[in-house]
């Protein structure tokens, strides 16, 4: 229970990666940290990519950075739909300047590109965005998970063990 008293805001937009989501937001709760999925709408269900619902617990606009002590964006196709509203990406920038731990995994390097906190950062995706998150200044790598200062980047599920135990860490410190 070493996150006992930790809020984290996990984004919620319809085809999320469903492993993407859920996988570090139970490895959260098991940890003791009380994760709110946040979306649109609050009170509404989203779908993932294979059909497994999340039910937001806050809409977009109803967050604040002061709140919370992490932020998580899972991938999927979602993010390219969680991109686009702006309360997201001024969050993102306040809980980037504040060092606030953000968990990053597969596509969800376009939200971080949209926040535009990328620049001079360490950090990997699937390979499929490497070309983006480059062209937002970033140094990417193919490995399983990248830790530089607040910011925490994994590829795909198969490195969600990893990311999830980074993220858990670097949230613990």
């Amino acid at each position: 229970m070493r996150l006992k008293g930790k809020k984290i805001v996990c984004f919620v937009e319809a085809e999320f990666e469903d492993l993407e989501l859920w996988y570090p937001v139970i490895r959260l709760r098991e940890e003791g940290a009380e994760v709110h999925l946040a979306g649109p709408e609050a009170d509404k269900e989203y779908r993932g990519k294979y059909g497994v619902p999340a039910k937001t617990d806050k809409s977009f606009a109803d967050l604040s950075a002061d709140e919370y002590d992490g932020v998580l964006v899972p991938g999927g196709w979602a993010p390219d739909k969680i991109r686009r509203y702006p309360e997201v990406l001024d969050l993102l920038r306040q809980a980037d300047r504040a060092g606030k731990p953000i968990g990053q995994i597969c596509h969800a390097g376009w939200v971080l590109i949209s926040a535009d906190i990328l620049k001079g950062r360490r950090v990997t995706s699937t390979p499929g965005i490497k070309d983006d998150m480059t062209n937002a200044g970033a140094t990417w790598v193919d490995e399983a998970v990248v830790v530089d200062g607040n910011l925490i980047s994994s590829r795909r599920p198969p490195d969600l063990a990893p990311y999830a135990k980074a993220y858990c860490d670097r949230l613990a410190q």
